[in-house]
């Protein structure tokens, strides 16, 4: 019997490592074939080399169009920081040298748009986010008056219903309002007030703005409406002796209504101390769930929707000028403007959903 070969067991591992090692390298050698290779579809037939070649520099070309947009985004943005530093400056320069306009009315346009609506705007937009609707009834041209309800214990709305109108009318109107007496007998407000266009509640100084071509803004209520209780929220008070339709039809201007809903319930007058309000010589002195006894903080006004709609306008330039003196007359057109706006406030109440959404 031959001897047998005796193949030590270690060889034998070693053989069939290696050729477990040749296979594997094959596979990965097959694999990096096919990762390498482009996708394409059987039906295509083979991808021709300069094919990969223009699919290559698209992929290469993309990196480089991303970088260049983002770069001009950049550059655009420093323009913009540019040109508002350059603006600041010069609006400051014009400050301090005396170069803007003022109007026989103390009106100085230029820092309204710029500062005093710009400081309110936070307000309007974040805090009560304003929703204004019938913006086209307000004419683009020429005089109109806009009467509106009047309500908050303080006079939020009429600074709302301004800035209402300067952000969104097509035509870039301004709002002038008509402002009580007590305006312009407090310092500060009464400097803020006239620069931002408002003046004196009478019939003379309201038919020379409407006649030069304002817009011009009213609120018959007046203390009467901005001091009622919370009980009455959204019930008109007296409009008066109708003094706006007077104004109205001797300048011939048509009457805007306005009805505004959410001025309400920012401070919820639950009080009157009339002690005070004498002593301090103001109309009424407010109590509210939070006002006096947070102190400042109950200043703050609640976060309440705001809603300002704009109604149809009521032409006055049919009528002839002596039509100012008909007392009937006024008494119906009073009324018809104040049920208007009564009728909007009640339409907008139901289709609120909640007062601070």
């Amino acid at each position: 019997m031959a001897d047998a070969k005796v193949i030590p067991f270690d060889d034998d591992r070693s053989r069939g490592g290696a050729q477990r090692s040749a296979r594997r390298r094959a596979a990965g050698s097959s694999r990096r074939k096919t990762e390498s290779a482009p996708v394409r579809d059987v039906r295509e037939g083979p991808v021709s080399p300069l094919q990969g070649r223009t699919a290559a520099a698209a992929q290469a070309a993309e990196p480089v169009e991303t970088a260049e947009a983002e770069t001009a985004e950049v550059a655009e943005a420093d323009n913009g920081w540019e040109q508002r530093i350059a603006g600041g400056l010069a609006f400051l320069r014009r400050r301090i040298t005396g170069d803007y306009e003022v109007d026989e009315f103390g009106y100085d346009k230029e820092l309204t748009d710029q500062v005093l609506v710009s400081m309110v705007r936070p307000l309007y937009e974040k805090y009560f986010r304003v929703e204004v609707k019938g913006i086209e009834n307000i004419p683009s041209e020429g005089g109109a008056l806009v009467v509106a309800n009047h309500s908050g214990t303080l006079p939020l709305d009429g600074v709302m219903m301004q800035v209402a109108v300067h952000d969104n009318h097509p035509a870039n109107r301004h709002l002038r309002l008509l402002a009580a007496d007590l305006v312009f007998m407090l310092p500060v407000v009464n400097e803020l007030a006239r620069k931002a266009g408002h003046t004196l509640a009478c019939a003379e100084d309201a038919e020379r703005l409407l006649r030069r071509g304002e817009v011009v803004g009213v609120m018959p209520e007046g203390f009467k409406g901005i001091g009622k209780p919370f009980s009455d929220r959204y019930k008109l008070q007296r409009f008066g002796r109708g003094g706006f339709v007077s104004t109205a039809l001797r300048a011939g201007v048509p009457i805007v209504p306005c009805s505004i809903v959410g001025a309400e319930e920012i401070y919820p007058m639950i009080g009157n101390s009339k002690t005070l309000a004498r002593l301090l010589g103001f109309p009424y002195f407010p109590i509210t769930p939070t006002f006096p006894w947070l102190g400042p903080l109950g200043a703050l006004p609640l976060p309440t929707k705001w809603t300002i709609q704009f109604g149809e306008p009521i032409p006055t330039s049919e009528y002839p000028p002596e039509a100012a003196e008909d007392p009937m007359l006024m008494f119906n057109l009073t009324d018809q403007v104040r049920e208007q706006i009564q009728h909007t406030l009640y339409k907008l109440l139901v289709q609120r959903r909640s007062v601070f959404f």
